[in-house]
């Protein structure tokens, strides 16, 4: 796109006297108006200034570029001034701005405003060029002088854009974890920002916690040269048969996006082959390892999972927070003690509503794997073996069991039923694969499962319960490491899925430990990068203490990107602050029965002031070991 299919007279002005900044932008807002493309011109406004705020778009050299991307905006477009006395601007070298474009650009996902800016760049690092356009005259000669330098600077551009245009490739790519907080959006934003840097055009489906973002069409899947699934979680795959996919973990995503893109653009990327009959299938690519399938099926049901366990966990926690300040503790009996979240009718009520909650839980993780693995037939399989698990002796294990077990049992019903013909799909569906999946799994859970996986999780939660001393200080050691390992990775996930599996067996005090674990690396990179200011990059010190937010928030995806370049010091650094964490959260028996919220739990933990002092013990010295253990950067 030329700068000057975006320029015109009407939206030059030459030779003005302006004394600020917003006169400068309140007058190229008015030129802009005159290109028609201004839906809501306060709007518009609006955005502009709002980009003035986020830092001074004042580039040096005596030039300024505000620009807008905004839904007001119709079609792209460009607008000019010349201030040959200048105009101050808070511009990065501090000196007046002589020159000022903006740039209006429509909200979507092509970011227009990004070519044209890149394209301007290039044209204003040259003096004479800058200094022409000044000096300028009239609206004719500064058009001239643009149409020249585009002819001269993007000659060869021009000469072969034919061809450029047709070796320009496409990507889609869909991302998702488990939780759907920050993987999901990290991995996104990694894979688009390196396919920009390759030339190349992406867009990036989200799959978070909010459902399906900025979904693919099937004009976006048709056009696309390669297909990358970056997630943990299930994808509808069925629209991307015949497509070149890799599928592959989302930390992927986020650590290795050259890798993966080089990959989906090679003449060996697999092509998908669906087999039809279902709406969401098992993303089976090839070269993937039966663990990471198992793995992917296992997450798929503990993101349906959490929302009823924090939901219910946080309100039955609330219970006992009501029931301690309404009442003296001390002149309670042993009995009315261990009625304590019922005492109070307020407290009964939360109790009762997110006991219910709660009870959902291993139903729901259960019938989520199932259907990973057999699609939606399976649920109903897999709901009824986690219900039978709820309701016997099996627990969190039990519900595992069931899920799988159902998975697999109704997708052997798929093969087994498949030689019929389809005019009797609909009775598959309706009858089959309930009944006999249900049937089937009912059985093996009542008669195998329960007795045999029940007496190992009592046996389990009982050896959990008695931990006491140095035993449960290594416990909360090594659950809470593990969350600093790979920070949302198979190690990350394997401490989180044991903390939610001890919360459902009433050990409460180990989710405290996952937790805590998972708050010490971000925040204390971020703290790092505050007092050993001379072991980060400037970009590293400008990002890291947006750390500190994420951290509190139980968010440990925003110490990745520090992780992942320098892994050899940092990840040594933020295991052992976590593990110390966790041990002391053990050590002053901390309990927690949400198994997320960061700091916005912190009033429902049990004995809270000691769970921030573990807290401050582990982050200082993750964050000590970041400044001793880091080199400095030259």
């Amino acid at each position: 796109m030329k700068i000057t299919d975006l320029l015109t007279k009407d939206s030059i002005s030459i030779g003005e006297s302006l004394n600020s900044k917003n006169e400068a932008i309140d007058k190229a807002v008015g030129l802009m108006n005159n290109l028609n493309n201004i839906e809501d011109l306060e709007e518009f406004k609006r955005k502009v200034y709002l980009r003035e705020e986020q830092g001074s778009t004042g580039v040096g050299e005596g030039v300024a570029i505000p620009h807008g991307k905004s839904n007001a905006v119709s079609k792209p477009g460009l607008a000019a001034i010349t201030i040959p006395d200048g105009v101050e601007f808070d511009s990065l070298d501090g000196n007046p701005v002589n020159l000022l474009f903006l740039i209006a650009a429509p909200d979507t996902d092509s970011n227009v405003h990004l070519q044209i800016l890149a394209r301007l760049s290039k044209m204003l690092m040259d003096k004479n060029f800058i200094s022409s356009l000044v000096k300028a005259k009239s609206k004719e000669e500064f058009l001239e002088i643009i149409d020249n330098a585009e002819k001269e600077k993007f000659e060869e551009e021009a000469a072969v854009s034919q061809e450029v245009s047709k070796e320009t490739k496409n990507i889609v790519a869909v991302t998702g974890c488990p939780t759907g907080i920050a993987h999901t959006y990290m991995a996104a934003e990694a894979l688009e920002k390196k396919a920009r840097e390759l030339g190349y055009n992406i867009k990036v489906e989200t799959r978070g916690s909010g459902g399906a973002k900025n979904v693919l069409t099937d004009e976006d899947i048709a056009n696309a040269d390669g297909i990358i699934i970056a997630s943990d979680t299930n994808v509808p795959m069925d629209r991307f048969a015949g497509k070149k996919v890799i599928e592959t973990q989302v930390s992927d995503g986020i650590s290795k996006p050259d890798v993966l893109i080089e990959r989906v653009l090679s003449e060996n990327a697999p092509i998908y082959k669906a087999k039809g009959g279902s709406s969401v299938k098992e993303n089976k690519v090839e070269n993937e390892s039966t663990g990471h399938k198992i793995y992917r099926h296992l997450m798929n049901g503990v993101s349906h999972m959490l929302p009823f366990v924090v939901g219910g966990g946080i309100l039955i926690a609330l219970s006992f927070l009501v029931d301690s300040l309404s009442v003296d503790l001390g002149a309670l009996t042993v009995e009315q003690r261990s009625n304590l979240g019922t005492i109070t009718e307020t407290a009964k009520t939360l109790k009762t509503i997110g006991g219910l909650s709660f009870s959902f839980m291993l139903p729901v993780l259960a019938g989520f794997i199932a259907m990973s693995i057999a699609d939606r037939p399976g649920l109903v399989a897999g709901f009824v073996g986690g219900a039978i698990a709820a309701a016997g002796t099996s627990g969190f294990l039990g519900a595992l069991a069931a899920g799988f077990l159902a998975g697999y049992i109704v997708k052997g019903l798929m093969k087994i039923t498949n030689p019929l013909p389809k005019n009797l799909d609909g009775i598959r569906t309706i009858l089959i694969y309930p009944v006999f999946g249900v049937l089937f799994t009912g059985l093996v859970m009542t008669l195998a499962i329960e007795p045999v996986v029940g007496k190992i999780n009592v046996g389990l939660n009982t050896w959990l319960s008695s931990l006491q001393g140095t035993s449960s200080l290594v416990l909360g050691f090594i659950v809470a490491g593990m969350m600093a390992v790979d920070m949302g990775g198979p190690f990350n996930k394997a401490s989180y899925v044991f903390g939610t599996a001890s919360i459902a067996a009433g050990n409460y005090n180990i989710m405290a430990a996952v937790m805590i674990g998972g708050m010490v690396p971000p925040i204390a990179i971020a703290l790092a990068s505050l007092i050993f200011k001379n072991k980060f990059t400037e970009t590293q010190r400008k990002s890291a203490p947006a750390n500190i937010i994420m951290g509190l928030s139980f968010i440990t995806e925003g110490a990745i990107p520090f992780a992942a370049q320098d892994p050899a010091r940092v990840l040594p650094s933020c295991i052992i602050g976590s593990g110390v964490a966790g041990a002391l959260s053990m050590l002053f028996n901390c309990t927690l029965m949400a198994p997320h919220g960061g700091i916005f739990v912190v009033p429902v933990i049990g004995n809270p002031l000691m769970y921030l002092l573990a807290l401050a013990v582990g982050t200082a010295i993750s964050t000590i070991l970041l400044g001793v253990l880091k080199k400095n950067i030259k």
